[in-house]
C-alpha cells in the first residue's frame, strides 16, 4: 500500500509540474490575479460555480476571500452560487438543472464582475450556460478545467486547463491554483 501511496503522491507532483513549466499557463494565472484586484477596486464581485468536487471547491475559493486568507482584513465580495438549495432545486426542477447557474448570474450578476467555473472536463453544461449569460452581461470568465478545456474554453477569458485528465489531479491543482490566485490577490489588493 505505500507504494500505491507513493505513485499517488507522484502523480500529482507530475501534474503540479507541468503546470510549472507551461509558461502560458503561468501568464493566465498572473492574469487572472490582476483581473480580480482590478475587478474588487472597482466594486465588482467574483462568484464561483461548480458540479460535486468541484462545488466544493468553488465554495472553499470564495470563502478564502471573503473570509480570509493570510491576512486579518475586511471581507472581499465572492460568494459560490451553489449554497442556496431551495433556489437550486426549485429552479432545477422548473427549468432543468443546466439553467441553475445562468437564471442566477442573469438576477445577480452586473458588468465587470467575475464568473469563475471549475469543471475537470470543461464540459458542464450548467456552467457552459452561466458562461454564456455572464457574456452578454459583459461579465469576465475564468475557466479552471483538465488538459484541453472542454466547451467551456469557447466562452471562456481566462482559461487554466491542468495539463491532465485524471480527475482528482486535477481538483488538487484547482486548488492550488486558486489558492495561489488568492494569496496573490490579497497580497497586492492590500499593499
Amino acid at each position: 500500500m505505500e507504494e500505491k501511496i507513493k505513485s499517488i503522491i507522484s502523480k500529482s507532483i507530475e501534474v503540479k509540474q507541468g503546470i510549472l513549466q507551461d509558461p502560458v499557463l503561468l501568464k493566465t494565472i498572473e492574469a487572472v490575479v490582476t483581473e480580480i484586484m482590478l475587478a474588487f477596486k472597482a466594486g465588482n464581485r467574483i462568484y464561483f460555480c461548480g458540479n460535486g468536487g468541484s462545488a466544493a471547491d468553488a465554495q472553499h475559493l470564495a470563502a478564502e476571500f471573503s473570509g480570509r486568507f493570510y491576512r486579518d482584513r475586511v471581507a472581499l465580495p465572492a460568494e459560490a452560487l451553489h449554497c442556496n438549495t431551495s433556489y437550486l432545486t426549485a429552479v432545477a426542477n422548473d427549468y432543468g438543472y443546466e439553467h441553475v447557474y445562468a437564471r442566477l448570474i442573469e438576477g445577480i450578476g452586473q458588468p465587470g464582475d467575475i464568473l469563475l467555473g471549475l469543471s475537470t472536463s470543461g464540459n458542464s453544461i450548467n456552467i457552459i450556460e452561466a458562461f454564456k449569460k455572464a457574456k452578454r452581461k459583459g461579465m469576465v470568465t475564468v475557466a479552471f478545467t483538465g488538459a484541453g478545456g472542454g466547451k467551456m474554453k469557447e466562452d471562456t477569458d481566462f482559461l487554466i486547463n491542468v495539463p491532465s485528465t485524471d480527475t482528482p489531479r486535477i481538483q488538487e491543482s484547482h486548488i492550488m491554483a486558486g489558492h495561489i490566485i488568492c494569496e496573490l490577490v490579497e497580497d497586492q489588493y492590500f499593499d
